[in-house]
């Protein structure tokens, strides 16, 4: 099932995207502000975002440009208010894979959210995720460090794909939590922590570094 992040401060107009691709069959996760929308989609646990550009805090312009800095290539679709040229290349330019104007209808929308998923999936796949000595095989589920497998339970197994696809990027808390254990994870809990000391434990000690105040990483 496809997950869709959906960036976007109107309420009336969040609501009836979420419900329209709900109804559709799509796992969604809505967020409202420029900010918060960086930080989800940095997490690789989606398949597309639909994003707008006039957010509060960080534009949309400033997350789509971001995001393609720090080697993300989820899809976006952009939506906005704004229909001159100018703003539709400068979007294009920056990263997006569509884009459209509001007031739009939500079929126009769900055929370019099928079309771009579709675009995405027959690109190449990875199937073998590398950082220095560390490998992480996601068709076998078999990791290496320094020519030693490990064996790992199936949360350790997605925590270590999550840091290795974003090397040398600090991870938060909260970003681990909502990908490795779900939305609902009550993000008050150690369970992070716990996790991490394992995989330091099977892996090497010096594997994962602690960012005092923000939070984990692999180091790139």
């Amino acid at each position: 099932m496809n997950r869709i992040l959906i960036v976007e401060d109107e309420e009336r107009i969040a609501s009836f995207v979420e419900k329209g691709l709900r109804a559709n069959g799509f796992t969604t996760t809505v967020v409202p502000d420029g900010e918060a929308g960086y930080e989800y989609a940095l997490t690789g646990g989606f398949d597309l975002v639909v994003l707008d550009i006039g957010l509060p805090g960080r534009d949309g312009f400033t997350v789509l440009r971001e995001l393609r800095e720090s080697r993300v290539t989820t899809p976006v679709i952009v939506l906005t208010a704004r229909d001159s040229v100018r703003d539709t290349v400068a979007g294009l330019e920056g990263g997006a894979d569509d884009w459209m104007t509001k007031p739009f209808r939500f079929e126009e929308l769900l055929a370019r959210v099928r079309l771009r998923l579709r675009t995405a999936a027959r690109a190449p796949e990875v199937t073998v995720l590398k950082s220095g000595d560390l490998t992480l095989d996601l068709r076998t589920r078999r990791a290496r460090a320094a020519e030693r497998t490990v064996d790992l339970t199936a949360r350790e197994f997605v925590l270590l794909e999550l840091f290795l696809r974003h090397p040398g990027q600090v991870l938060s808390r909260e970003q681990i939590l909502s990908h490795v254990w779900g939305y609902d994870f009550d993000p008050g809990s150690n369970i992070v922590d716990v996790y991490v000391r394992a995989l330091r434990k099977k892996l090497g000690a010096e594997k994962v570094e602690t960012v005092r105040g923000m939070g984990y990483r692999l180091p790139g």
